[in-house]
């Protein structure tokens, strides 16, 4: 099969039956063989009821329904379970992206040999309090993740090769980030491709200013991850012996300054009446906990089923 398109849903009624006719249109014109996957994540309205209907007409429109509503990542991760294309693409189900800009996304992975292809809506239709907070969050995903040729990332029309998809977890918000797991994944050929931008049709979007809180809590949990998850000694252990060497000899020194004193005969405070005393055993108290912590998390690693789960790029 040459592509999977995958469409994460919520509330979309209106919108469907348009957007499968223009997907079919673009696949029957281009001659590709492929599946459309709609992901019906907990809709209230009757976007089930039509993705059936799409299915009796079409056998290649396929649907999976959430009980309830759990979000755009545990909506693509069952779609990458079940997807069979060679080309996995992504879209959303609100027609502000184009089935057209198939074809470009196809020929990049198939033929260009990109792992990943993210659009870029350059010229987008958002109000203003939108696209700031976008510009901001996409210039930090930049700077921590180190993909500098992304502009967007997290335009959801996304082209994968199938290996990818196969082997990255998608979970809780980490949809904004796919670039980054692949790239961890060791899929380092990520491209970006211009694409048109249409304004929302039906409806109104689903997401709130509070995504990019989220966002920001979820990137620096993947930079820690990427970074330390097979080690986390390395950080805390780290810091922890760090503060607790600085203040063991902080108290080292404050107890010779004292017993110089005595041996001296002058008057000198009570070690305990000094605020250095109680910073210094702060210090070694927090860089035990520090150290705990990072012996316990290295525990924890070392029983975890992913571990010594390498991708295994070529075998001979």
């Amino acid at each position: 099969m040459d592509i999977s398109v995958i469409i994460p849903l919520y509330n979309e009624a209106e919108s469907l039956p348009e957007l499968a006719q223009w997907i079919e249109r673009v696949m029957r014109e281009n001659k590709y063989s492929y599946e459309v996957i709609f992901i019906n994540d907990g809709s209230t309205d009757n976007s089930w009821d039509i993705i059936e209907r799409l299915h009796d007409a079409n056998p290649m429109m396929h649907g999976i329904k959430f009980r309830r509503n759990y979000g755009k990542s545990p909506a693509l991760y069952c779609g990458f379970e079940r997807a069979q294309g060679d080309v996995v693409i992504t879209m959303d189900a609100d027609l502000q992206d184009s089935p057209d800009e198939i074809p470009k996304l196809y020929d990049m992975i198939m033929k260009e040999d990109y792992d990943l292809v993210s659009g870029y809506k350059q010229k987008r239709y958002d109000p203003l309090s939108k696209t700031i907070p976008t510009k901001l969050f996409n210039a930090t995903a930049r700077l921590v993740s180190g993909i500098k040729n992304l502009h967007d990332f997290n335009c959801g029309l996304k082209a994968y090769r199938k290996e990818v998809v196969k082997s990255i977890e998608v979970y809780g918000d980490m949809h904004r980030y796919i670039p980054f797991l692949a790239k961890n994944a060791g899929y380092s050929k990520i491209g970006e491709l211009v694409v048109h931008h249409q304004a929302r049709k039906y409806g109104s979007s689903k997401f709130g200013i509070s995504r990019f809180f989220h966002g920001y809590l979820d990137l620096m949990s993947l930079w820690f991850l990427s970074h330390f998850g097979y080690r986390p000694m390395h950080i805390f252990g780290l810091w922890g012996s760090l503060m607790f060497i600085i203040g063991f000899v902080s108290a080292f020194i404050l107890g010779a300054n004292k017993l110089y004193a005595l041996t001296q005969c002058l008057p000198q405070r009570l070690v305990t009446e000094s605020p250095y005393f109680y910073i210094a055993l702060t210090m070694m108290i927090l860089g035990t906990q520090l150290f705990l912590t990072g012996f316990l998390a290295e525990l924890i690693s070392r029983t975890s089923q992913e571990r010594n789960k390498y991708n295994i790029a070529k075998e001979l």
